[in-house]
């Protein structure tokens, strides 16, 4: 059907335009507006703000517990990245090369723990590392190893990496499912063809597989990344609230004691640009790293 201009405009309109204010209201506007309130001094709460201009950046760069956040963030990037991708990749490489019956039960179970909240993931956990009758510390028992139970939770050094396991559990699903997209895509006739040129199931996984499901694996990695800067004080206000004694706090979670606990919400803002600049550097550098060009056969 031909369309005129007039009307291709207004179908564009109609479909863009609401669109456009949704994120306009809630991305944009936080956005800006928080900006603007990181240079006042506000509880939040008060209608009077006192504008200092500098002087919560000033306070962010020699805030103590500030880099030990961004090192708590950053630990829990690299080892959620590690722990997702490689326990992803292998179950959807299983799942979808080694024809196994069970296979659609298999992606239910594992992609479960993604349509749970992330509060009843950190509560379930909490139970898991209870000192007394966490699954943890009871089979550590049951198999001998009494030395090695601990209040896991409440350890300063292991706290943070206690924080990886549900991460890692309830991100497994997702990946999956979008790796197995990517692998189901590829021809059979290129394992074929490998495997007449004598590869090995090894060797097709690292020459056939990996590079052409790259697209999905840097997406992927990339999810990860935005989401744990952004979304990993959720886990930590459930499961620890910052502590004990600070050793798990991230930047989302320090934001949130000093914004809505203490009422500093003008430094709160600043710690949430802060957190905004370098989710984008992240992203960029590692865009960067993952560059490489789209691999056809």
């Amino acid at each position: 059907m031909v369309q005129s201009s007039r009307q291709r405009n207004l179908f564009l309109a109609f479909c863009l335009v609401p669109t456009f204010i949704l994120f306009a209201v809630f991305t944009l506007y936080p956005l800006f507006n928080g900006l603007y309130y990181s240079f006042f001094k506000w509880s939040g709460a008060s209608s009077l703000a006192e504008f200092v201009g500098f002087e919560n950046y000033r306070r962010l760069f020699s805030d103590e517990i500030i880099p030990s956040t961004i090192w708590h963030d950053y630990f829990l990037v690299i080892t959620k990245v590690i722990g997702i991708m490689i326990l992803s990749t292998f179950f959807a490489v299983a799942l979808t090369q080694m024809k196994i019956k069970e296979a659609p039960f298999y992606r239910i179970v594992f992609f479960f723990p993604n349509i749970m909240s992330v509060v009843v993931i950190g509560i379930l956990w909490m139970f898991i590392y209870n000192p007394s009758l966490g699954l943890v510390n009871s089979g550590l028992e049951l198999i001998g190893l009494e030395s090695w139970t601990q209040p896991w939770l409440g350890s300063e050094d292991w706290a943070l990496p206690s924080l990886v396991l549900p991460s890692v559990w309830a991100g497994i699903g997702l990946f999956m499912l979008m790796l197995m997209g990517g692998i189901s895509n590829i021809s059979k006739s290129y394992y074929e063809a490998a495997e007449i040129d004598g590869a090995t199931e090894w060797q097709q996984f690292w020459k056939v597989t990996l590079p052409l499901i790259w697209p999905q694996i840097k997406i992927s990695i990339l999810y990860i990344i935005i989401t744990t800067l952004n979304g990993s004080f959720i886990i930590v206000q459930v499961m620890t609230k910052g502590g004990p004694n600070n050793s798990t706090h991230v930047m989302g979670s320090y934001l949130y004691e000093q914004a809505f606990v203490k009422y500093n919400f003008g430094y709160g803002a600043t710690i949430g640009v802060m957190i905004l600049v370098l989710s984008l550097v992240t992203v960029l550098i590692m865009q960067f790293l993952m560059r490489r060009e789209k691999v056809e056969y």
